[in-house]
């Protein structure tokens, strides 16, 4: 099961629930915000009150998130980002220091409307020359600061803007298309041990595997609470937030993404995301649009 948002011909943007290729709306719910705003409790027996269910080839699926929801990011929480972040950038010692500090790194990636989702592109900076993916396990939370579920998450980073000032990790990381998640969010209660979740990474140019990476959750050095409550601590979210937990696949220094590059991730568990890259601001022009005409 798989909560998600979906749009059905002339109407509007719409809560619901998917099992395998039917998605059926929810009695009483019609955003994701107002499912985020409920306990597990709660959400779990929401998710029981379903209306008739539509075959998922008649929907548009949209990103999992609406309303006021953020994605945030956590990052150096693997070894191997810590290495690649060393190893790019002019000062190296910030990414050392904060791979063991009691305080995480965490940053703002996207607001809900900017967000793309599956079989949607991806963008990279046009100004930056050296962007990769970074495929993470994202933790939703509710309202309330509980871990609701997990989805999937590409955070699109630049390596040539971070690597050149760590001070620049905004503009390396915000940007137009530059954050992805999957259709569908996994229950927590469906998901047996976050920390024991194989990630995979396969990137295809003109047809060729050209980057494949693995790792696993179980080299997260953070535990998955305390990285949400370190972020809401201080913070309210009152339509739920997504973090990102970090990535621990970082090609080398001497790949980059290339427009027309398709990046495929799957989570065990959780979910799949595939992504085409597209270069600039203009081809997610359409999100503003797409936002503006939800609102009305």
């Amino acid at each position: 099961m798989h909560l998600v948002r979906y749009l059905l011909p002339g109407q509007r943007p719409q809560a619901g629930v998917r099992t395998g290729d039917v998605v059926a709306s929810i009695d009483g719910i019609t955003t994701m915000a107002e499912l985020l705003r409920l306990s597990v409790a709660d959400l779990r027996e929401a998710t029981s009150r379903l209306g008739d269910g539509v075959p998922v080839a008649d929907v548009q699926l949209l990103p999992p998130l609406d309303g006021r929801g953020e994605v945030w990011c956590a990052g150096v929480t693997y070894e191997r980002s810590r290495g690649a972040r060393m190893e790019e950038s002019t000062e190296q010692s910030v990414y050392d220091r904060v791979y063991s500090a009691p305080r995480p790194e965490l940053f703002p990636k996207s607001p809900a409307w900017r967000l793309v989702t599956d079989g949607e592109q991806i963008g990279i900076r046009a100004d930056s020359g050296h962007d990769v993916p970074e495929p993470e396990l994202a933790i939703v939370a509710s309202s309330h600061g509980e871990i609701v579920g997990f989805t999937v998450c590409n955070d699109v980073s630049s390596r040539s803007i971070e690597g050149e000032n760590p001070l620049y990790i905004p503009q390396a990381k915000v940007f137009a298309g530059g954050c992805a998640l999957a259709t569908g969010i996994r229950p927590v209660w469906e998901v047996a041990d976050p920390k024991a979740l194989t990630i995979d990474l396969v990137i295809r140019r003109d047809g060729a595997d050209v980057f494949t990476g693995t790792t696993s959750t179980q080299q997260l050095v953070r535990d998955l609470q305390d990285l949400i409550d370190t972020l809401v601590g201080p913070n309210d979210f009152p339509d739920g937030v997504i973090l990102a937990t970090g990535t621990g696949i970082v090609p080398e220094l001497d790949f980059a993404l290339r427009a027309g590059d398709q990046v495929a991730i799957s989570i065990s568990e959780v979910g799949t995301l595939t992504n085409t890259v597209a270069v600039g601001r203009e081809p997610f022009a359409f999100l503003a649009a797409q936002t503006l005409e939800e609102n009305r």
